[in-house]
């Protein structure tokens, strides 16, 4: 059990504490990976020889530090490999590190009951297209034929996920990476039950993160919306887009798309938060020609909006709704 998952209880609107709590992790390792909005992953190997104790013993001092240092407590789950430890993060509790056994068959065993969507990448839509033939847990899924579901989900999608069904875990942590995804938050300044200002809160945060995915020269492929509410309890919804985008209206629209399927009733929401997830260099996506003049005048609106924030400050130029 080399590698931890920890995931820090922040509360809400404190997502800027990540750096300062990366720190606590990096005191015994350099191989840290973060996971934002409130996780990372830690490679402990070098670190179990140098202070001559295992991931499990680490990670008590871990979680003590992080209560002495920042008030922060933490979630561990502790594997052989990035993956599994992600998926014992959802078994531990305060205090209690969930740690997956190195033995194959101990993994197997520990993974057969859990359901599909408890490993890390597979969505609701694959969870439920493989649950529409009976396969709910990851036992099934490791037990089905691989043409089965590479019928039902693609030839390498099938592939990878009978494997990580099996307790086959290729990932590895990569420290000091580039960051897989930005997020951004608007915390209400009292519990809002406005839907007309929850869209003008996502509308301000879509455009703010397509304007940092602009100047970093990425697209991102999945957004994420979390809804936080007055009784501290959260939503979370991700959408995967058509195509990888760092268009604000394209953002937009997947942000209200999610925000329209909850259908909240006078919910007194405390904050909304954005994140982009999948980054990857703007070059290297393709782009879907719409030959619509209004999308193209609108990208051509966007460079030039891009051009004048960077001169005269990010509130140069905003939409008419946020001016207001």
């Amino acid at each position: 059990m080399t590698i931890l998952c920890v995931r820090f209880q922040l509360p809400p609107a404190h997502e800027a504490a990540l750096p300062g709590l990366l720190g606590v992790l990096e005191d015994f390792t350099p191989v840290v990976q973060a996971l934002p909005p409130d996780a990372a992953l830690v490679d402990l190997r070098g670190a179990e020889r140098y202070f001559g104790r295992d991931a499990v013993e680490l990670a008590s001092v871990i979680r003590v530090r992080a209560l002495a240092h920042h008030g922060v407590d933490c979630l561990i789950g502790a594997g052989p490999g990035p993956m599994l430890a992600r998926v014992a993060l959802g078994d531990a509790r305060p205090g209690v590190t969930c740690a997956v056994p190195e033995e194959p068959d101990a993994v197997a065993e520990f993974l057969a009951g859990k359901p599909v969507a408890a490993l890390p990448g597979v969505g609701a839509a694959t969870a439920r297209t493989l649950g529409e033939y009976g396969l709910d847990t990851l036992g099934l899924v490791a037990a089905a034929p691989l043409s089965t579901l590479q019928r039902l989900i693609g030839a390498r999608a099938g592939r990878e996920l009978r494997e990580k069904a099996g307790g086959v875990d290729r990932g590895r942590v990569v420290p000091d990476g580039v960051s897989r995804a930005l997020a951004t938050e608007r915390p209400f300044t009292r519990d809002e039950l406005d839907p007309d200002r929850h869209r003008r809160a996502l509308l301000s945060a879509a455009e703010e993160l397509g304007a940092r995915l602009r100047a970093l020269d990425k697209v991102c492929r999945t957004l994420t919306l979390t809804v936080r509410y007055a009784d501290r309890s959260s939503t979370t919804r991700s959408r995967t887009l058509k195509e990888p985008t760092a268009h604000s209206a394209a953002l937009t629209r997947a942000a209200y798309g999610m925000y329209e399927v909850l259908g909240l009733q006078r919910a007194r929401v405390r904050a909304l938060a954005l994140r982009a997830e999948g980054l990857d260099p703007a070059e290297q996506a393709s782009y879907q020609l719409t030959f619509d003049p209004l999308d193209e005048k609108a990208r051509r609106i966007e460079e030039v909006a891009d051009r004048a924030r960077a001169k005269f400050g990010p509130h140069a130029v905003m939409p008419g709704a946020l001016a207001a």
